[in-house]
């Protein structure tokens, strides 16, 4: 269990208050890293910062479904490979909506209540009992109580126990924490969910029907190549110039190898690829990216998989 801030091994740390109530341990924990601002709830302009604040190029489609969604009270699951953005959109699109810093919970198998609501800090519930003195609030409460957005990646990972826990606090707009006898409530519509999924990953579950009944499902995909060249272009952050001609061949790899290879490069990995050679073109002295440049930097990039090396070689030479 990670110790909150303001507890010390030996019990209370300075300026720790024995008689704080849980929303105010959540402003005082989370309070310093959840960034305010002014919601954002219309979509073109939604888009308009996503592209200017956070880099990212997204459709106003998209970003409309989401928005209605929210204002029909239901989560949003973003599906599809890994790599084509799902869990930063989502992060920025909760961010914006609820003009606060979204919660982001990473799932696994051993996740449960306790992880993600409360649990009680050993010592202090030594000292003071199981109760509010000494229960310490989690993400999920954190996010209810703030208002804020919460992302849950890659929900399939989760147990089903959790998918249920999950599906009553979206029920119900509340979370009710038996040992303190106290029930929260969410204030306000700031307090959505998105979920994302890769439904072929091999590790993970299946998602039940009640889950999915629940949820609106966003289907995501590999960008055609101009909107990837854009993606590229936006977020390339060394001054260093990246030849149309060299791009053009770099998308071509990826679309090859999305057909070819089992490890299928998303548009993190183009822009990762761009990125590490313009920092090897810097490295060497040039001002613009070289073909020697990209196959260096795709080395570390597009080699995945043991066994598939030959796969990127050969696509690399047809392409580059």
């Amino acid at each position: 269990m990670v110790e909150p801030v303001g507890l010390t091994g030996e019990g209370l740390g300075a300026g720790e208050e024995v008689g704080e109530t849980v929303e105010e341990k959540v402003k005082r924990i989370y309070g310093g890293v959840v960034e305010v601002r002014e919601p954002v709830r219309n979509p073109r302009e939604m888009v308009r910062l996503l592209r200017s604040e956070y880099r990212l190029v997204v459709d106003e489609r998209l970003v409309s479904l989401v928005v209605a969604a929210f204002l029909a009270g239901r989560p949003v699951l973003f599906e599809g490979p890994p790599g084509t953005g799902k869990t930063e959109i989502g992060e920025a699109i909760l961010s914006l909506w609820a003009g606060k810093t979204a919660f982001v919970i990473p799932c696994s198998s051993g996740y449960d209540e306790y992880r993600v609501i409360g649990d009680f800090h050993p010592l202090m519930a030594m000292r003071l009992g199981f109760n509010e003195k000494s229960f310490i609030p989690r993400p999920l409460l954190a996010a209810l109580i703030l208002d804020a957005g919460v992302l849950v990646d890659e929900i399939r990972r989760s147990s089903e126990e959790f998918q249920n826990l999950l599906l009553d606090v979206i029920d119900k707009r509340r979370i009710i924490v038996p040992e303190i006898k106290r029930v929260f409530r969410a204030r306000g519509i700031g307090f959505q969910f998105i979920f994302t999924s890769n439904p072929e990953d091999i590790a993970q579950g299946e998602l039940s029907d009640a889950f999915l009944r629940r949820v609106v499902r966003v289907r995501f995909d590999y960008p055609p190549p101009s909107v990837e060249r854009e993606i590229v272009r936006l977020r390339l952050d060394v001054d260093v110039e990246l030849p149309d001609e060299l791009l053009s061949a770099m998308l071509r790899v990826v679309g090859e190898l999305r057909r070819r290879a089992v490890y299928k490069p998303g548009p993190a990995d183009t822009v990762l690829w761009a990125r590490i050679a313009a920092r090897l073109a810097r490295l060497r002295g040039d001002s613009r990216v070289t073909r020697r440049d990209l196959i260096d930097a795709a080395s570390i990039v597009l080699y995945k998989r043991v066994g598939e090396e030959d796969v990127v070689d050969a696509v690399l030479e047809e392409q580059l």
